[in-house]
């Protein structure tokens, strides 16, 4: 076993088993603006406050600077840290004409004097320039290794500087000498900021994993691959009372990101990537048709193909859902008239003439709004209604859900799997909310077209005893 130093980072020790094995060195480069100073002082300062004392020798920002950006930014007081010997903060901004040697001892000697475990140096980049030769360079990047990061066990990470537009790292000898690399990325995903990280070696570790999404909100945060949570404490689900002319989602997190909330009488499109799996799906669903629910309403909901009545109630029962607000939910099955289960909120529709078929979910709706006295919500798999009645017929069913949803100041939420890129394009032009949900590097991905919002990266929240979707913004 390979004993290992966390990092500090959610998600990237998750990834790599537990962290860092304890005294590498790791090379952290990447283009200016991507999160190294964030990814290496994080790194310090998680160390610093779990008994693991560390250096961070600083050659881009001076202390004062650093101590109000990035104490900030990490919710920790620097200041308090270092004065309390755990953490010591050497400035180099003003010192660069002391020469790489001078710098090199001063490093040496404050790791030495804290008994440091953890050292950053940021950026590298600043003392090679100083040195020029490369031979030399290597010297020193060999220095470090065996007086520091050997000889004292001390976890140390070396940043680099790459130019904009640039492919290699540092002057192309520092990599041959580090236990591991990672390369930080800042990209577009349809003209939204997406942050990588590429893990591109690492001593000692399997990397099945090797490009996470990451963000810098509320410090350095990676995201491991998107996977259900067991709930521990299973608990029932409290609405979100609705803010005043609309609906919430009962993702507090969804709301926000939309506004508030959702209008009355509005339509939500999702279109849904043929890489996001089926439960991926229902964790936005699910708070949704329980908020309804559990506030006395009902809910329609017309399944999408590979889900049927016996998975819905599976997944209502995540949220603590009564068998009497069970049946306050019609759920429409199209094409089901053969052995299956009988429940009395099950209606199968035969799939052979839409009109006849949606005549029949009419009656169910206001069957359903005389039950329940109240505006319901809609839940829409336009995958099922492509697969039996073609996307033509599919347009036009949404087009009068649609207008049902409007006049009634009801809420229809529709969701298009990947493929139907011209059909997507029409419902858009008259959907009130469109969203998107996709997938990069194993990480769910979830942004608005209208309205326009940022990227978010989607995690299951189970902390309140249910499932719901915790939306974090990649910034």
């Amino acid at each position: 076993m390979i004993d290992r130093v966390r990092i500090g980072i959610e998600g990237l020790d998750e990834v790599l088993g537990g962290g860092f094995p304890r005294g590498s060195l790791i090379l952290l480069a990447g283009e200016p603006g991507t999160g190294k100073t964030a990814f290496s002082i994080n790194f310090v300062v998680k160390g610093a406050a779990s008994g693991e004392p560390g250096v961070y020798a600083g050659f881009g920002e001076d202390k004062g600077a650093l101590i109000e950006c990035f104490g900030g930014h990490l919710g920790v007081d620097l200041a308090k840290l270092e004065a309390g010997g755990a953490l010591r903060l050497l400035d180099f901004t003003a010192m660069r004409e002391e020469g790489a040697s001078a710098i090199l001892d001063t490093i040496l000697e404050e790791v030495e004097a804290l008994g440091a475990r953890r050292l950053a140096i940021d950026p590298f980049s600043a003392m090679a320039q100083a040195i020029g030769d490369r031979m030399d360079i290597r010297i020193i990047a060999q220095t470090i290794l065996g007086r520091i990061v050997r000889r004292m066990g001390c976890t140390t990470i070396m940043v680099e500087e790459v130019p904009i537009g640039g492919s290699g790292i540092g002057f192309g000898v520092e990599e041959f000498v580090a236990d591991g690399i990672i390369r930080l990325r800042a990209g577009e995903l349809d003209g939204r900021l997406i942050r990588e990280l590429e893990l591109v070696k690492l001593r000692g570790t399997e990397l099945v994993e090797r490009k996470l999404a990451f963000t810098l909100k509320g410090g350095f945060k990676a995201f491991a691959p998107s996977k259900p949570k067991p709930i521990p404490e299973p608990k029932r689900f409290q609405p979100i009372p609705d803010p005043p002319g609309m609906y919430s989602t009962g993702s507090g997190d969804l709301d926000a990101a939309l506004g508030g909330g959702v209008p009355r009488g509005s339509t939500m499109l999702i279109e849904v990537d043929e890489r996001v799996s089926k439960r991926e799906r229902l964790l936005f669903t699910g708070p949704m048709v329980s908020q309804f629910l559990f506030q006395g309403k009902g809910a329609i909901v017309i399944p999408s193909i590979g889900v049927d009545a016996r998975i819905i109630r599976g997944v209502r029962a995540d949220y603590g859902t009564t068998e009497g607000e069970f049946n306050r939910e019609r759920i429409i099955e199209i094409g089901s008239l053969g052995p299956g289960e009988e429940r009395p909120n099950l209606v199968k529709l035969e799939g052979v003439d839409w009109r006849e078929d949606f005549e029949r979910i009419v009656e169910v709706w206001e069957g359903l709004r005389a039950e329940t006295g109240q505006s319901n919500l809609w839940i829409a798999g336009l995958d099922t209604i492509i697969d039996w009645y073609g996307e033509d017929i599919c347009e036009r069913v949404f087009n009068k859900l649609a207008s049902i949803a409007r006049r009634a100041d009801s809420m229809l939420v529709a969701q298009l799997m990947a493929g139907h890129g011209e059909l997507a394009t029409k419902l858009a032009s008259i959907s009130d909310i469109h969203l998107r949900l996709t997938r990069e590097h194993g990480c769910l991905l979830l942004y608005g077209v209208k309205p326009r919002t940022g990227l978010y990266a989607v995690e299951m929240d189970a902390s309140r005893g249910y499932p719901l979707p915790r939306l974090t913004p990649i910034v």
